[in-house]
């Protein structure tokens, strides 16, 4: 069926449609899993990250770590999203990288966080309880929370967590 098409001068007549339909209905959380399914399955991200292995010019992003405190919240995502969009820029001008982002345990919040978890209002309550099975209730959390982390990370972020840095200083309590 022909069909009338605006153009500069007057419409112009079409046979069929030079576009497919597009699906309006888009799961996009299924759409970004099979995309990363085929970007595995190519090994699209082991050649964008040694594209420029050999160049001569380099580029380093120093990005201070992602707290493993708490839930990643939404600022989070923003700021990885900007840092990822100037790592990708360079790469396309042929600089190499190393693509190294990490997370990193702030000890003193990570403690607060577990004191209200526990219900204490001092530091000796910490002593009662016991040091190393606070210190072990603390590496637990960050454990959890830099979980949720590497879940995000895959999300088109060129990147890789390669770096944990917990730190837990003796004799503190």
């Amino acid at each position: 069926m022909n069909r009338p098409v605006p153009c500069r001068g007057g419409p112009i007549f079409m046979e069929k449609s030079m576009f497919k339909p597009v699906n309006t209905k888009i799961e996009f959380p299924e759409l970004e899993k099979e995309i990363l399914r085929w970007w595995a399955d190519h090994g699209v991200p082991e050649k964008y990250m040694s594209k420029n292995k050999m160049s001569s010019k380099r580029y380093s992003f120093i990005d201070g770590p992602i707290t493993a405190n708490n839930p990643m919240g939404v600022h989070h995502a923003w700021g990885r999203t900007y840092k990822d969009l100037f790592s990708r820029f360079r790469t396309m001008q042929g600089y190499h990288q190393r693509y190294q982002n990490g997370f990193d345990g702030q000890g003193l919040w990570i403690e607060v966080e577990v004191e209200k978890e526990l219900g204490f209002s001092s530091k000796t309550d910490i002593e009662k309880y016991g040091v190393d099975k606070f210190v072990t209730l603390c590496k637990e959390r960050v454990d959890r929370f830099a979980q949720i982390i590497r879940i995000t990370t895959p999300s088109g972020i060129s990147c890789r967590l390669v770096t944990k840095k917990v730190f837990f200083m003796k004799g503190r309590t």
